[in-house]
């Protein structure tokens, strides 16, 4: 929920305000990317960091059968989110760390979900 929490009003105001500036991000740190503005972006992570990932934390809480998977894919993306960020726009803060870790330990716990609803049996 932590990530869906800050992905859902950044990406809102990245689709608002292009510019970046609803978030005091410069339009310039596009400048190594494929994109004229924060546009595209915003939507990915309005959508996939923020109401996919507020999905999997409901599973999760309400113990959803398909919470293990859930948590691998959404911790793949966040490391593909942080990993495409470094890439155009370099590594220029301590919380691209910090989320690809989150994203890593995101993956590892779905993984343990997913495995454990697995060796369950079924009646």
């Amino acid at each position: 929920m932590f990530i869906a929490v800050g992905a859902l009003p950044a990406g809102l105001s990245l689709i608002i305000n292009p510019d970046g500036s609803g978030i005091g991000l410069p339009i310039d740190l596009l400048s190594n990317s494929p994109f004229q503005n924060f546009l595209i972006p915003g939507i990915f992570l309005f959508t996939l960091n923020g109401l996919l990932t507020a999905v999997g934390a409901l599973f999760s809480f309400t113990k959803n059968k398909n919470a293990g998977i859930f948590g691998i894919g959404l911790g793949i993306i966040l490391m593909l989110w942080i990993s495409i960020q470094i890439y155009f726009i370099g590594l220029s803060h301590f919380l691209q760390h910090l989320y690809f870790i989150i994203g890593l330990i995101e993956m590892i716990l779905g993984y343990y979900l997913f495995s454990k609803s697995k060796s369950i049996p079924k009646n």
